[in-house]
């Protein structure tokens, strides 16, 4: 016991040695550096009063600390920034699910702004703006070298207006001017439909409303089709959807894991790290899941697409995902204004960081562009012709009406499938994918 007593005490000692010996350089390095930080405030303060004083034009001086206060947080990263007073109250709308706009997520890439996707059923979506379009005017007026909440501010303006933005378009030889008029921004979070067998969750924000939204939608869709059982699978619809709240993602990956962790976020400091794991439950009971991403979905999207990809609970189709793997953390300021700092990363469950890269898919399916003209709806017109179109041509007489019933119903439900691959060929992939699923399945 002494000897324990004696050589804790040694090494408190040799710790206060140590310090003593240490001490006098590391005060002199941080007087150093209180004294380099000083000296820059002295400067800022300098400039400061010598543009308020001598500026070609008078200045306010609120303004201008604002600039400063957003120049110092935009340098850090593209997803720090200011918030006034009014963009705090905007984005506090926006959580919530409604709020006044064009309907698209921004980034800044390159000086110019690029959307990260335009948001289902907005005025932006029904007007043609793509994911990965880089917007390079607006009313006329260049956005190059403005800041990105700049670029937003000129796009702002009352509900009914019209602005036109010109946007450059890769595979598009010259840059289009395109019309949109604002209007009330109201997102459904999650909207709800079955494709035959199964049952495809369209998810377009992670607000406050998304996993309440999914749940129900998800019961109201088994209870249509005559319960799970008559349910080959679950298509999760995470294409253009930019991301939002990191408790929404989540819950909405938990939705269909039974355990494990859904992601870990990790800090400056090891002690920032954060865990989430997943509860016992599963809205679909263990039926297919297939998980549709494409460039335009970002962060809470990719946290989503991650953990189910990781724990092999879906697999993911569709094109390689945006690639935001921050989290921000929004922070009060006096004044009722706000900060966003970038505070941590986001890691999925193997520990892979998609920052900058994305989440890659199992399945790689591109949506293709198709410009179907006159002449080629009239093709396809004649070779659909067969026997039973020619006149006089014979019944068959060897089925019943009941079975004759069935074949049109399954050529029905065939040309159905059709169409959609022609309307969606990637949710058409997707919908293939759990009917090979199903039809593989063994039957019990």
């Amino acid at each position: 016991m002494k000897r324990f007593v004696v050589a804790a005490l040694g090494g408190t000692l040799a710790g206060i040695l140590a310090t003593t010996q240490i001490a006098g350089p590391l005060i002199a390095q941080e007087t150093t550096r209180s004294s380099s930080v000083y000296e820059q405030l002295d400067l800022f303060g300098d400039i400061f009063e010598r543009i308020r004083a001598q500026y070609v034009e008078e200045v306010d001086e609120a303004d201008l600390i604002e600039a400063a206060i957003n120049g110092m947080l935009t340098s850090l990263d593209p997803h720090s920034s200011y918030l006034s007073p009014d963009d705090a109250s905007q984005m506090r709308l926006q959580t919530r699910g409604e709020f006044g706009g064009l309907g698209i997520e921004v980034t800044q890439e390159e000086g110019f702004v690029k959307v990260v996707s335009p948001i289902d059923g907005t005025p932006a979506s029904e007007a043609g703006v793509e994911a990965g379009d880089f917007i390079t005017h607006v009313d006329g007026e260049s956005v190059l070298g403005l800041t990105l909440d700049q670029a937003v501010d000129l796009m702002r303006g009352p509900v009914g207006s019209e602005i036109i933005i010109t946007i450059a378009r890769e595979g598009e030889a010259e840059p289009f001017d395109v019309s949109i008029i604002r209007d009330t921004i109201k997102l459904t979070a999650v909207r709800g439909r079955t494709e035959g067998e199964t049952l495809v969750m369209r998810v377009t924000t992670f607000n406050d409303q998304t996993y309440p939204n999914l749940k129900d939608g998800i019961a109201k869709e088994i209870e249509k089709a005559g319960g799970i059982d008559k349910v080959n699978g679950l298509v999760l619809d995470l294409r253009n959807n930019p991301g939002g709240l990191l408790t929404q993602a989540i819950r909405v990956s938990d939705a269909f894991l039974e355990k494990g962790e859904i992601v870990s976020t990790r800090g400056r400091e090891a002690t920032d790290g954060e865990r989430y794991n997943a509860q016992p439950g599963d809205l679909i009971d263990g039926k297919p899941l297939v998980v549709l991403i494409n460039g335009g979905s970002a962060s809470a999207s990719e946290i989503v697409a991650g953990a189910l990809q990781d724990h092999r609970r879906a697999i993911v189709v569709g094109t390689k995902s945006f690639g935001k793997g921050s989290v921000q953390t929004v922070m009060p300021l006096r004044g009722d204004g706000a900060m966003r700092l970038t505070t941590a990363r986001y890691y999925t469950p193997s520990g892979r960081s998609i920052q900058a890269l994305g989440v890659s898919p199992d399945i790689v399916v591109e949506q293709p562009r198709r410009a179907r003209d006159e002449e080629t709806a009239e093709e396809d017109t004649r070779r659909s012709r067969s026997e039973a179109d020619l006149r006089g041509s014979l019944n068959n007489d060897s089925l019943t009406e009941d079975e004759i019933r069935q074949i049109e119903e399954d050529r029905a439900k065939s040309e159905a499938a059709a169409k959609l691959r022609e309307d969606d060929y990637q949710l058409a992939y997707a919908i293939d994918i759990l009917k090979g699923l199903t039809a593989l399945a063994p039957q019990e």
